[in-house]
């Protein structure tokens, strides 16, 4: 427990630390708030325009979240079938690996020509950015699954969908809940990307017009939303993952010791 708020602590120091030296190398070179503003300065213009940059915060969380939790329930999916039939990982595998090298803002465009610029190719942008973790972590989950278990529920006379639900699934959670941390944190980058080419809400379009008009403190804002809410869902599914999957560490920790 005091090693983790030890961590936190330590964390903030440095957040401040850095901070400071960026303020004070600012005003000690006289650099223009058009070049590289003061951290003050974008403070400022936070609180100033905040009532203006809310609902474009507030669509940027909700198109991550759907494409987020859309992506999870696919890949949830894909996972389990891959992970459970050596013939799909044979066929699907291979696509899929192919796919996730794929440059996601090479497909906003195509996204664009289908639906239109808005919230819809943000949505799947972010979809299609969140669901490979979570298919690769889940079928390995299953993957790794111990023979021996299987082999204990065959000799009770269990099907295989018995062995999937009763020690397949269980045994991939680990595996589930960690590729959430990677998934919404991808979300979260493929629904921005979206933004600032199609779209005309949210905080990655706030930025494109931002550097268009020339106002830096502005783009550094949004920046500073964007760094706050990937840390906030980062921590949030940290937080779920250690409290649900926390007897998984626990066992590992103890078959270390």
């Amino acid at each position: 427990m005091n090693s983790n708020v030890n961590r936190k602590i330590a964390s903030a120091v440095l957040i401040v630390g850095l901070f400071a030296v960026w303020e004070v190398l600012c005003l000690a070179f006289g650099v223009s708030d058009t070049v590289l503003p003061r951290p003050s300065q974008i403070f400022v213009t936070l609180w100033q325009r905040f009532p203006a940059l809310w609902p474009h915060t507030l669509q940027t969380l909700y198109t991550t979240m759907l494409g987020f939790v859309l992506g999870v329930g696919i890949g949830v999916l894909i996972g389990v079938l891959i992970g459970w039939s050596k013939l799909a990982y044979d066929v699907a595998y291979p696509l899929l690996v192919g796919f996730s090298s794929v440059p996601k803002v090479a497909v906003v465009p195509i996204f664009v020509l289908y639906f239109g610029a808005g919230t819809v190719p943000a949505v799947l942008t972010a979809l299609i950015m969140s669901i490979f973790p979570v298919v690769v972590n889940v079928a390995t989950g299953l993957a790794t699954t111990e023979p021996e278990l299987e082999d204990v529920m065959k000799t009770l006379r269990a099907t295989k969908f018995d062995i999937l639900w009763n020690v397949g699934l269980p045994r991939a959670m680990p595996y589930f809940f960690a590729s959430l941390k990677v998934a919404v944190t991808l979300a979260f980058v493929g629904s921005v990307i979206s933004e600032t080419v199609a779209s005309n809400r949210g905080i990655g379009n706030v930025m494109m017009i931002a550097s268009a008009s020339f106002d830096v403190p502005l783009v550094f804002a949004g920046l500073f939303i964007l760094a706050a809410l990937g840390i906030i869902l980062y921590g949030v599914f940290s937080l779920i993952e250690s409290r649900i999957t926390g007897w998984a560490h626990r066992k590992t920790e103890f078959a270390m010791g």
